[in-house]
This record gives structure tokens, sequence and C-alpha cells, in this order.
């Protein structure tokens, strides 16, 4: 790799996982429904009528996928701890679940692998949703209770702690649209979904430095919003949609403010005195989440948006039939940076990763030439954002393993490690040994 990039000595190279989509065990030690397990007892609501009971097994299996890690050569593993296992449907602190992450800490340690924990992503306890889940702003309070017993237990041997994860796709997918978890069709009534959790965020962000927490991110996802056409509508539409993706999830946590919410025509008395306060207190970082750009159009007039989305075509797509265009990681970062100024924290890249379902050939070797070049572009254009100045810290690839793909159950692949769902077995892939090698090159 003579021709590759080289990054700063401390910078991190590392993985992403999700409780929900590893862990499998969904009745063990205690844990409680989550909103995900009742989701996908809907009839027709996961691709298949997949499930995640037994997904890749990680509960029972944690010390392979540990091992597993210690031979890619990462030094940062980003996880999710389950809140459904952490907390019973009573709201009493479930010591049996912690007792996992408490292994899985203690394997990581080992393996002088930090572990990177994000508090929510997006497996919301049953019992929270019957009493109004995250349109209810009580649930904001309940998971700083929630922070405050995970930071107590495993705090000791996590130095980086992220909060939620993508609260834009939560709110989106699972409020707005109906198509993920809690499956709400709420259209632009569900902004209050966001401001609770952004407040959730706040609250959590005070119990971890409480405790002593010494780093503290939240992480974002991010899509370039580019206009159809250079149309006065067009690029008004990909204004306002970038107001609702990225500045409704940036601005109150940077600036303390909300951007101009005037044209989704909503009240927002649900902001109460002093939120904001709570909201943008200070981070360590923010992690970014970036898969693809998104081309906006202006909407029809009897649209229940204010934008339409248009394909991106003339460029490759993965088999999720996403745009593969690396330079607009680049754009995102460098546009942070533009944006948010003296504001914006060091960013890592939490996610970045495609989906591919090249599986094993007759010898047993999974060639995954697209997800290699995919991720070399993608680093590329994180080298470029700190060569124009970006504090970029880390690059965590998703995912380790083939799992649960959310809506699309096992039929979305983004592993470095192809997982066989009937036998459990993991393979792992050729860009397995492209990410190893690219670390180790790095390292010398």
């Amino acid at each position: 790799m003579s021709d590759f990039p080289r990054f700063p000595s401390d910078f991190h190279w590392g993985v992403a996982t999700s409780a929900f989509q590893i862990e499998g065990s969904t009745g063990a030690d205690g844990r409680q429904p989550s909103i995900w397990d009742s989701f996908t007892a809907r009839p027709g609501a996961i691709r298949d009528g997949h499930t995640a009971d037994v997904t890749c097994d990680h509960y029972r299996r944690y010390g392979e996928d540990v091992e597993l890690l210690s031979r890619l050569g990462v030094d940062t593993y980003r996880f999710s701890i389950a809140w459904p296992r952490v907390i019973s449907a009573n709201g009493q602190v479930n010591s049996s679940g912690l007792d996992f992450y408490d292994r899985l800490v203690d394997a990581l340690t080992a393996a002088d692998i930090a572990p990177m924990p994000t508090l929510f992503h997006w497996d919301l306890p049953q019992s929270l949703q019957d009493a109004g889940g995250w349109r209810n702003r009580d649930t904001a309070s309940r998971f700083a209770d929630y922070t405050a017993a995970a930071v107590d237990r495993i705090g000791d041997r996590v130095d980086t702690w992220i909060t939620l994860n993508e609260p834009f796709e939560h709110m989106a997918l699972g409020h707005a649209l109906g198509l993920h978890a809690p499956g709400e069709t709420l259209m632009l009534d569900a902004l209050p979904v966001a401001h609770h959790q952004l407040l959730a965020h706040g609250l959590a962000v005070s119990a971890l430095r409480a405790a002593g927490a010494p780093a503290v991110l939240l992480t974002n996802s991010y899509s370039p919003a580019e206009p159809a056409t250079d149309g006065e509508a067009d690029q008004m539409a990909a204004a306002i949609y970038d107001t609702l993706h990225r500045r409704l999830f940036t601005d109150p946590v940077l600036l303390g403010r909300y951007p101009d919410l005037s044209a989704f025509g909503v009240d927002t008395d649900f902001v109460h005195d002093g939120d904001l306060a709570l909201i943008s207190a200070p981070l360590d970082g923010l992690g970014v989440n970036y898969y693809n750009p998104t081309r906006l159009a202006a909407a029809p007039e009897d649209a229940p948006l204010p934008f339409e989305m248009v394909p991106i075509d003339g460029v490759p797509h993965t088999d999720f039939d996403w745009p593969v265009i690396p330079d607009g990681l680049t754009r995102t970062l460098v546009g942070l940076r533009d944006t948010y100024g003296d504001q914006l924290p060091p960013l890592w890249i939490t996610e970045n990763g495609c989906s591919y379902g090249t599986g094993p050939d007759a010898s047993g070797r999974v060639a995954d030439i697209e997800r290699i070049d995919y991720l070399d572009a993608h680093i590329r254009a994180v080298a470029t954002a700190i060569d124009a100045g970006v504090d970029v810290r880390g690059y965590l690839v998703w995912t380790l393993t083939d799992n649960f793909e959310w809506a699309e159950g096992y039929h979305q692949r983004f592993g470095l490690v192809h997982f066989d769902v009937d036998s459990g077995e993991r393979t792992p892939k050729d860009s397995f040994a492209y990410y190893r090698d690219l670390i180790a090159d790095q390292r010398q």
C-alpha cells in the first residue's frame, strides 16, 4: 500500500456493530422486549419474516467475535448496549443483563481493544413505548437513569461513550414513515421525537460527566443534500431536507439553537426552557455516519413532505441500491468544519460501509472486491478531508459480521466477515484481509 495516504500516528481504526442486529438471545437473563421485537412480530414488517431471535448469537459467542477483532488489528470497537437488557420493565436495574457487557468489556480490554459503547441504537424497551415512547418527554429522563446504571457498571474501563445513534433515522424511519420500529406514520408530527431524543442525549451527557466519563460523543448520520436541478424549487427542496436531516440534529447540540423550522408548519411547544442548555453541553467528539448523498426535487403540490427524493444515476450502486459516492464523505466532513467552525469538536467516522451479497465460493473464499474498492475509496476520502484541515480522529467500518439488517432481515450484507444464517459460521472475507493489512501498514 505504498501509494496509500498516511494517517496521523494516533488515528484510530475500528469497526462498529449494534446490539439488536447481532446479539440474539432476546429472552435471556431478564431481557425485556424492545420495540424491534414487537415490530419484527408484525406480519409483513420484515422482509421474508426474518427475526433477530438468534441472528449472530453474539450474546453467547462474543469471545469468537473479539478474537476476530483481534485478528483484524483494530484498536477500537463500537458496539451498543441493549437498553432492554439493562433495565427491567418495572424500571429496576437488571444486573444479569449488565453482566454480559461486563464480560464483553473485559474481553476487549484484555485484547487491547478500546470499547466504545453506544447507549441507544434504536432498541427502545417496549414498556417505555407503551407509555408513549419518544413522544413522551419522560422517556428522556428514563434514558438518563439507564445511562447512570450502565456507566456505574463498566465506566471504569470505558474512555469514550456515544449517547445516541442516528436520531434522524430513528425519527424518520420509525416514527414518520413507519418503515422501522415502532412503525408509526406521524410524518412531520414526529418532530417531538427528535427533540426528546436530543433531550435524552443532554441528560445522558450530564450523567456521564457526573460519573467521570473521560469522553462523550453523539453520532449523527450525514448525507449531503443535492438539488436535482439548478432550479429554485429544487434548491429550496434540498435546503429544507438539509434542515431536517443535518441541522435539526446538529445545530441544537453545537450552537444551542434550532434552525428555522417554519417550513414544516409545526408547533415547537415541546421545547421547554432550559432544554437547549442541556442539549448543547460541550462534547468531546461528533460521530459521523456516512453512506451516500441524497438528491432532492420539489415535491408535488399535494405531497405530505416539502421535498421528494430522486435517484442518483450514473454512478455504481450497492446491493442496497445506494449510490457509491466517496467524494460525498469528504464534502460532509469539510462542510461540517465550514458550517460550525470553532464549535465543531473532533470528528469520528463512526459508520461507513456497504452491502454486497458476495458469498463463499467452492473453496470457501469470499472475494468481495466491490467492498474493498468501496472502503479504499472512502478511506482515501477521509484522508483528503484531513489534508484540508478537518480534525478526524478515527474511522470505523460498518460492520464486523453480516447481520440482521433491520427491515431487510438477512438480505443485506455489510460485514467484513461472512455470516451463515443457518450454521452461524463466520468466514472472514477478502475485505477483512484488506482492512487488516491497511491497519498494519498504517502502524509501521
